[in-house]
């Protein structure tokens, strides 16, 4: 070993900030039919700067975008274009990420785990998806392996059929109980709007409509507050004759762009930058595809097993709605209840929209402002299941909990 050289420590990753633009419904009737998905990124990284002013935009050292279709305006390493056009300066420099529904997510663990390593002092990492420009699937092409070969149930290939295998495997979890979360969901978003909890992190985003000008975009169009389970009752089963999964029970399509700021420990204390959340660790898992939503399970028991931590430590969920089925899934495995108050206080994806790659950072955003609500809370979880069978688990720790001490590793032993 050169005399020069220095043994590496791992140093402490803490979310500085988070936002997002109001998430739209996708295709030619949705708010952002006319708007760039790339544009959408940019109004994001903008707002991060706006809002963190003792940041000097060259202490950036790289901008992670996710993007699940990595084409036409949200192609072209759309980080690096992303942050060009954002006005960062040149010597920042950007790449993009897939992971399909846990492409923010990945975004962040990813640069995060360079700020841990010394490679990084401030990044800014997220997502995007217009599912309006570039539909789930668009251009692709499977490889025939995966039909010829048996390597994968072509019905994987739909996540909706995915979500009716969960309700095969577990029976315990009928339509009527994926319908009751449902409404829970869409009343518990309802409930947080007229709380102002959603506005604060939102980016208002100018759109134009043909013939009708311009109109400035500041809530989500995907929510319908008052939904009852009556409601849903209604709806018809799309991915299978008398299924369970409908519209009303699932996330929506959506566009939508979320970016989140990250540093390390000492950065932000030398730049000023407040402390909304301390990582403190993450994990991602494989399972098989035809049941792609029960990724969270392996995933979550991975982060706790490496963290030290058990299910019971953690005081605040925050878990994708790609599926209510997916979500009890998860609620049953670890013995909670299907109306936790410790589960998605704002509600979720089933409500708010699932723009794919971009959710990710939006967990952690709801998260973060629920930590500051709640000081009694120490460690949180962002989780989610991801196309193709897999899970991500992110845990996080609450600043302003009397134990929290950025300064102690306790957490991560």
């Amino acid at each position: 070993m050169s005399p020069q050289s220095r043994a590496r420590q791992i140093r402490d990753v803490v979310f500085v900030d988070g936002v997002r633009t109001p998430f739209g419904r996708a295709g030619e009737k949705g708010m952002y039919a006319d708007t760039r998905a790339d544009d959408l990124v940019v109004k994001c990284i903008r707002e991060l700067l706006r809002r963190n002013p003792s940041l000097p935009p060259e202490r950036v050292d790289e901008v992670a975008i996710a993007a699940t279709t990595q084409t036409g305006d949200q192609g072209l390493t759309i980080g690096r274009t992303a942050a060009l056009l954002a006005g960062l300066p040149r010597s920042v420099p950007g790449f993009a990420i897939d992971r399909m529904c846990a492409g923010a997510m990945t975004a962040v663990t990813t640069t995060a785990s360079g700020i841990g390593f010394g490679a990084y002092d401030v990044v800014i990492a997220g997502g995007v998806e217009h599912m309006g420009h570039h539909p789930m699937g668009d251009g692709a092409d499977p490889n025939p392996r995966f039909v010829t070969e048996r390597l994968v149930d072509p019905a994987a290939l739909n996540m909706g059929n995915t979500a009716e295998n969960l309700h095969d495997r577990f029976p315990d979890i009928t339509k009527e109980r994926t319908d009751a979360y449902a409404a829970a969901s869409q009343e518990k978003l309802a409930k947080a709007y007229a709380g102002n909890q959603i506005q604060p992190d939102l980016v208002p985003v100018a759109t134009k409509k043909a013939g009708a000008g311009w109109t400035l975009s500041s809530v989500d169009e995907g929510p319908r507050p008052g939904t009852t389970v009556e409601d849903l009752a209604t709806l018809r089963t799309p991915f299978r004759p008398h299924g369970r999964v409908t519209a009303g029970n699932a996330s929506g399509l959506n566009d939508g762009a979320t970016t989140a700021l990250l540093a390390s420990a000492d950065a932000a204390e030398e730049l000023g930058l407040p402390v909304k959340m301390r990582l403190v660790g993450y994990a991602f898992a494989g399972v098989e595809p035809e049941v792609m939503g029960i990724g969270p399970v392996p995933a979550t028991e991975k982060a706790l097993k490496q963290t030290g931590l058990s299910i019971e430590d953690i005081g605040l969920f925050e878990i994708n709605e790609a599926f209510a089925v997916q979500v009890l899934s998860f609620l049953d495995h670890f013995g909670i209840a299907d109306d936790d108050p410790r589960v998605n206080r704002y509600g979720g994806a089933i409500a708010v929209g699932h723009p794919l790659a971009s959710s990710g950072v939006r967990l952690m955003t709801q998260l973060a402002r629920q930590f500051e609500e709640d000081p009694s809370v120490r460690y949180g979880m962002t989780t989610m299941c991801i196309g193709l069978g897999m899970g991500a688990t992110v845990i996080w720790e609450n600043p302003n909990h009397p134990e929290y001490n950025t300064e102690s590793t306790e957490a991560s032993k």
